[in-house]
């Protein structure tokens, strides 16, 4: 397999991790247990093998998530506001970003089947189309995350308010969103209550 590293030297991932599971009743959907990690260690220990660069939303209440993170090359990024939505969260992030990075991939940290070969596709295509937005799609085609944004809109990015994410932005810059193929409901599956969780792990036991 081809390491990305390299070439992912300009570009950042920003995993956003400062959402309160509040459909959890009580437990953390970021900390629960995919092939033995937290989802949120699994997801950052991807983004840490293919990225140089990484920036992790917490609010700053997340002892336990930060707990999770300890030992990984990624930057922590405190939210005070993150309960006024994502796009608090987008802003806190883009507002560290090194001088240097070209692009960001935007990666919401509840996703369980994202995989290091997701985003290494999203980067192949990055390098391709530098100038590109670049939207992840399931295997039917349904756009989902992670989204990639170039440079240029880092400015955009800054000035989101709300609990819409950058959806304003994608839907400003329509003509330059390029969509990047991932297998089966990968873009897609993300988990916000028990249940879902229980059917999620029986769906993968057949």
């Amino acid at each position: 397999m081809t390491d990305h590293r390299s070439t992912a030297g300009n570009l950042a991932i920003l995993l956003l991790a400062a959402g309160a599971s509040s459909r959890m009743r009580g437990g953390d959907k970021l900390l629960e247990d995919v092939a033995g990690v937290p989802l949120l260690r699994k997801l950052a220990g991807h983004a840490c093998a293919v990225c140089d660069t990484v920036l992790v939303c917490l609010r700053d209440v997340d002892e336990a998530r930060r707990s999770v993170l300890s030992g990984m090359h990624c930057q922590q990024v405190v939210v005070p506001d993150a309960i006024d939505g994502m796009a608090h969260s987008l802003r806190a992030g883009i507002a560290q970003m090194p001088k240097h990075v070209s692009g960001v991939m935007v990666i919401p940290a509840d996703m369980p089947e994202l995989s290091e070969q997701d985003l290494r596709a999203m980067i192949a295509a990055h390098e391709t189309l530098p100038n590109a937005v670049l939207r992840a799609t399931a295997a039917n085609s349904q756009p989902g995350h992670p989204v990639l944004f170039p440079r240029n809109l880092f400015g955009e990015l800054r000035a989101l308010s709300g609990d819409v994410g950058a959806r304003s932005v994608l839907k400003r810059h329509a003509d330059f969103v390029r969509l990047v193929p991932l297998p089966e409901r990968h873009a897609l599956t993300d988990l916000d209550t028990p249940e879902a969780w229980q059917a999620w792990r029986l769906s993968r036991s057949k």
